[in-house]
């Protein structure tokens, strides 16, 4: 019956083409030569970019370590450093565990992300002094004369030479579902898919040039990611900072005034004593392993977590945008049902041969393919000739040896104005299926032609493949109370279709076909609020849809896996790609999905809640601390005494009752929901409570200096690098008394903000206790911290504390922000 029909192939010469590249015409027959190829690498006209997948080794370690944290507590390090007494310079350790456990798990993330970048490396196909060879994507030349295949990635933008059948999937870019029919002469870009056919065209546009670089490039420009929890603790900081400022020639002053008469390294001692005291290093550090822990076991669940902040985003998160294929669906289109039309005589199983044997096609297209995944092709159908599928006319055809000619296509192309079958068409459809026609005819094909004589005998369903978890995962999200906004390049109708399929609730008037709506956020903010699914959504789209969601004051997060998708998730407050997602949408995103499914973000979700809830908890801790110190400070000034505390002493205390404590307290359940003002409530409790402990440190510490009668300070040195301390173990006693009473206080402090109490937290509160009676009862702990008590101290101290510790109960007991932060 004549030959398979395509379209001509169109050869266009060095000498029609104007001439590009670096020495010669490339000539578009037998491609570049060695010596081309040679010219163009030597002139950096690569298909390659300097894009990372993630930030650099250097700015990841530059982002750690030069913090105000690290200034901070690094100059009052090296003072302790500069006066020989290393006992007291423990806190130093502090710097370099925050800094190398923000570094540690950055470069990880930047590792695997990396990894995953290279395990899915493309490669390409191109005519290289007139032999087809194939090479990495990377290694692609300016004027490389690329040959397309189906399935094929295409790799730089460029402008058709030949084609045979060529169609390409742009929704990469543009969010369009249907394939694009490409002739010579039409452009192509980097990024988009060949769904069906073949063709050339030399590279126009490689590497930074291309389209798809571009986008990418934009999108890539690093935003870190927004923590309240670590704005909240660079907020206090700054605060501190400026207190620090106040606070150092005030304790300098008044440490001269007391004990001057013992040298500048004394002074300098119990000066930093108090300045490390303001400092919340705990908090800082205690952040940094909360995110870490979570970020390692988001790890094992195959979510990868590029930024730290990404895990606490997600719980803050009030409306999650899905973009649909890749998310809601699986991306594949699947063979459902077919449903014979009664006037054609048809059995069902007679319509599954017809399609098993139009579906057996060397060059099939993706509707093609997914009928042959489901039908079996039928051993006595024998093909003759075939016109291939093109988007322009929307059907194929095929005719088979004794058995006529059957087309394949959209109904609404194949089907008369008033054909009854519409209707049922149209009832199918709004049921979010693809519906497609099989018609017959005894004609022979001619040309491109549709043959003559064309019946229907049956329509034909096909379905997005709906990912198993979706549903799921959007109920789990509705039961939390975030929104759900369904933004894709589809067809509106098809997308609310899936969207009802997964659980969600979509009325008329919460659909929107995006072509009927802007781009400037500020117009979309109240269209956004009320609906629920976007269709016909651009790229740009897309982003001002985020940022108008954000203007309403909304905590959005974006989940895509398209290069379309990649603005988005950058300007999103939380962006989150699947981990087959295109490299540019994966680096931008602060959370890759590596296995793709979107059942971890309940998971994830869950994690941040836990963060979040645990590290404000145990926070109360640390600015209690702070503001003990600064009350100390104040109050040795007053007196003019010598500050009450060594910075051994403020080690031990924060040891047992903050940074141990706080450590397992942070890795507990929590599943209280996120509530903005995590630093209001924090300082509610935190200020009165530190206030509190610092009445009680100078009332245990007076007392304990009239009790023992303190000598002169001549009498009492630190111990410094060649010195030695000396005997008189009344030197300590204030300082050990001072000590206790402040440990009783502190523990209850622990004791409130643990509940709701489980065996494992009062197993944790005893096991602390423990560990501080060791340093007071051990000779090498006494020696060590430089303790010593007597009985009436030892019991005047423990009723200094347990006054103090009862205040603490009444203030977390009339602050019920407190008792909701800790789950009660």
């Amino acid at each position: 019956m004549g030959a398979i029909c395509h379209s001509d192939h169109v050869s266009v010469h060095p000498e029609d083409s104007g001439g590009v590249g670096v020495d010669t015409q490339a000539d578009l027959t037998r491609g570049l030569t060695a010596d081309q190829v040679a010219q163009r690498v030597a002139a950096g006209q690569v298909n390659h970019t300097d894009q990372a997948s993630s930030r650099s080794l250097w700015l990841i370690v530059k982002t750690n370590v030069f913090t105000r944290f690290n200034a901070i507590l690094g100059g009052l390090f090296v003072l302790i450093l500069i006066t020989g007494s290393l006992a007291d310079g423990l806190f130093g350790v502090v710097l370099v565990v925050n800094s190398a456990i923000g570094i540690g798990q950055e470069y990880l993330a930047k590792r695997k992300l990396d990894r995953l970048a290279l395990l899915n490396a493309p490669t390409t196909r191109v005519i290289r002094d007139g032999a087809l060879i194939e090479i990495p994507t990377g290694q692609v030349v300016l004027d490389d004369l690329i040959e397309l295949r189906t399935g094929d990635q295409v790799p730089a933008d460029g402008v058709m030479v030949s084609t045979s059948g060529l169609e390409i999937d742009e929704s990469n870019l543009t969010g369009e579902a249907d394939a694009i029919p490409k002739a010579a002469g039409d452009e192509v870009r980097s990024g988009t898919t060949v769904v069906a056919g073949t063709g050339r065209f030399p590279a126009a546009a490689v590497g930074h040039d291309a389209y798809i670089n571009k986008i990418a490039a934009e999108a890539k420009k690093f935003t870190k990611t927004r923590s309240e929890i670590q704005e909240s603790v660079n907020q206090l900081l700054k605060y501190i900072t400026w207190i620090i400022v106040i606070a150092l020639p005030l304790q300098l002053w008044s440490q001269w005034r007391a004990i001057g008469d013992q040298g500048w390294q004394q002074v300098v001692i119990r000066s930093t004593g108090g300045l490390v005291g303001l400092v919340p290093e705990g908090l800082v550090l205690l952040t940094s392993v909360a995110f870490l822990l979570a970020a390692v076991q988001l790890t094992r669940q195959q979510v990868l977590v590029q930024e730290l902040p990404a895990v606490e985003g997600l719980a803050r998160v009030d409306v999650v945008c899905l973009d649909k294929t890749g998310t809601l669906t699986v991306g594949d289109i699947a063979y459902e049902d077919c449903e014979p039309v009664p006037a054609a005589n048809l059995s069902a199983d007679e319509v599954r041969a017809a399609l098993g044997a139009l579906a057996d096609d060397p060059n099939a297209n993706g509707t093609l393919k997914a009928l042959a995944a489901a039908l079996p092709v039928p051993p006595d159908w024998q093909r003759e000739d075939t016109i291939a599928f093109n988007s322009a006319r929307k059907w194929s055809a095929a005719s088979f040896a004794g058995r006529g000619c059957l087309v394949f296509g959209a109904p609404d192309v194949l089907l008369a104005a008033d054909d009854p079958l519409r209707e049922r068409v149209a009832e199918l459809a709004a049921t979010g299926r693809r519906v497609l026609l099989l018609g017959r005819s005894p004609a022979a094909l001619q040309g491109q032609e549709l043959p003559a004589g064309m019946t229907p005998a049956a329509l034909v369903t096909l379905t997005e493949q709906v990912r198993p978890d979706a549903q799921e995962t959007l109920e789990y999200f509705a039961d939390q109370g975030v929104s759900i906004k369904v933004i894709s390049g589809d067809n509106p109708t098809t997308v609310a279709a899936i969207a009802r399929r997964v659980g969600l609730d979509v009325p008329p008037e919460a659909l929107v076909d995006a072509r009927t709506i802007g781009e400037d956020p500020e117009e979309l903010r109240e269209i956004v609020e009320r609906t629920t699914v976007f269709g016909r959504v651009s790229p740009e789209q897309k982003r001002a849809l985020v940022q108008a969601l954000q203007r309403n004051g909304h905590v959005a997060a974006m989940t895509g896996d398209g290069v379309n998708d990649a603005l988005a998730l950058k300007d999103a407050d939380i962006g989150v790609a699947m981990g087959n997602g295109a490299q540019a949408t994966k680096a931008v995103a602060q959370l890759v999905l590596l296995d793709g499914r979107f059942s971890h973000l309940p998971s994830v979700l869950a994690e941040g809640r836990r963060v979040i809830g645990n590290v404000e908890r145990v926070a109360n801790l640390f600015v209690a601390k702070n503001v003990m110190s600064l009350i100390a400070i104040i109050t040795a000034a007053l007196f003019t005494l010598p500050f009450p505390f060594l910075p051994r002493h403020l080690t031990l205390v924060s040891a047992v009752t903050i940074g141990i404590p706080a450590f397992f307290l942070a890795l507990g359940p929590n599943k209280r929901r996120y509530v903005p003002g995590f630093l209001k409530r924090v300082l509610r409790f935190a200020v009165p409570a530190g206030v509190v402990s610092g009445i009680v440190v100078f009332v245990s510490y007076l007392l304990a200096r009239a009790e023992v009668g303190a000598p002169p300070a001549s009498e009492c040195l630190v111990q410094t690098e060649g010195s030695k301390v000396t005997d008189n173990v009344v030197c300590w006693q204030p300082s050990t008394a001072a000590t206790i009473a402040l440990l009783f206080t502190a523990f209850w402090i622990l004791v409130v903000l643990s509940r709701p109490f489980r065996l494992w937290k009062a197993a944790l509160v005893a096991s602390m206790v423990a560990i501080a009676a060791l340093a007071f009862i051990t000779p090498l702990g006494q020696q060590f911290f430089n303790f010593s008590l007597t009985p009436t101290t030892l019991w005047t101290s423990l009723a200094v504390g347990a006054v103090g510790a009862l205040a603490i109960e009444i203030i977390y007991r009339t602050e019920p922000g407190m008792r909701s932060a800790a789950g009660i």
